[in-house]
């Protein structure tokens, strides 16, 4: 099943015809807008699986970035995109590219801000992630920013909520989304949660989820950046926004070795 069939069925807020997801590109300035003193400024930006672009789009804001990037494993709507540019009254270079964000390093230049946002790290298993932070800091500058909005799911899905075998993951129209376990991968660290489409209970494929924590993805952050830091929903205090991970300073050298090692052949 691919993340494009998926999201036909689940509605995650990124058309910007939708005047909910207007008001959530407005919070996403917001919140960058509360970090601006650690973003550069006038630079490049990248979005990764970027979706329309909306995050994108309210980072170019905030920064007045010279240029936008949009890279995503899906088809990207140009449209949608400039439409984003046009609401943030901004006309950066504009670049799509459709591409997996693990070979970051090898489909975009160098760039100044990086941002991973919409809650995605769940689709990146452990050695999915150690390639995205190394390619994310090979294209990065040296003085270059990377952002990821998240949540610790070992403590909220795992402990407060438990694990549901069956969830309702929401509704779109006239039609419900639900899933279940259907297995676990030990070697990947991933569990297997099968979408089905309500009435009629109609599978519509599987997907493979790790489950992260926060302090995790801050220690593999620490190998590719010299600093890390977390502003966390309750402090920040902006509805819909998560909590946002902040790594600066990378180390080019350090990414390029795990890049050429995690290329090559390996035995599970």
């Amino acid at each position: 099943m691919s993340l494009e069939e998926l999201y036909e069925h689940i509605d995650w807020r990124m058309n910007p015809e939708d005047e909910r997801a207007r008001e959530r590109f407005e919070r996403i300035a917001e919140f960058f807008g509360s970090i601006s003193d650690v973003l550069p400024s006038g630079g490049r930006v990248l979005d990764l699986c970027a979706g329309t672009g909306i995050a994108g789009a309210a980072l170019a804001k905030v920064t007045e970035a010279r240029s936008l990037t949009l890279l995503d494993a899906r088809r990207i709507d140009r449209d949608s995109a400039e439409k984003w540019l046009e609401l943030a009254r901004l006309k950066p270079e504009l670049r799509l590219v459709q591409g997996d964000a693990r070979e970051v390093g090898e489909l975009v230049d160098e760039h100044d801000v990086v941002v991973l946002w919409g809650l995605t790290m769940p689709h990146f298993d452990p050695f999915d992630a150690v390639r995205l932070f190394a390619g994310v800091a090979r294209v990065l500058g040296e003085n270059g920013v990377f952002l990821i909005e998240d949540m610790d799911r070992v403590y909220w899905v795992m402990y407060r909520a438990g694990y549901k075998r069956f969830l309702v993951e929401g509704r779109k129209g006239d039609r419900t989304i639900a899933s279940m376990h259907e297995g676990y991968d030990f070697v990947g660290g991933t569990f297997r949660r099968g979408y089905y489409v309500l009435p009629g209970f109609r599978k519509v494929g599987t997907v493979d989820f790790h489950y992260w924590d926060i302090s995790t993805q801050l220690a593999l952050g620490r190998i590719f950046f010299g600093e890390y830091g977390l502003v966390k929903r309750e402090d920040h205090g902006i509805a819909g926004v998560g909590d946002v991970l902040i790594f600066k300073k990378p180390k080019g050298d350090v990414a390029r070795l795990v890049a050429e090692d995690f290329g090559a052949p390996h035995s599970e």
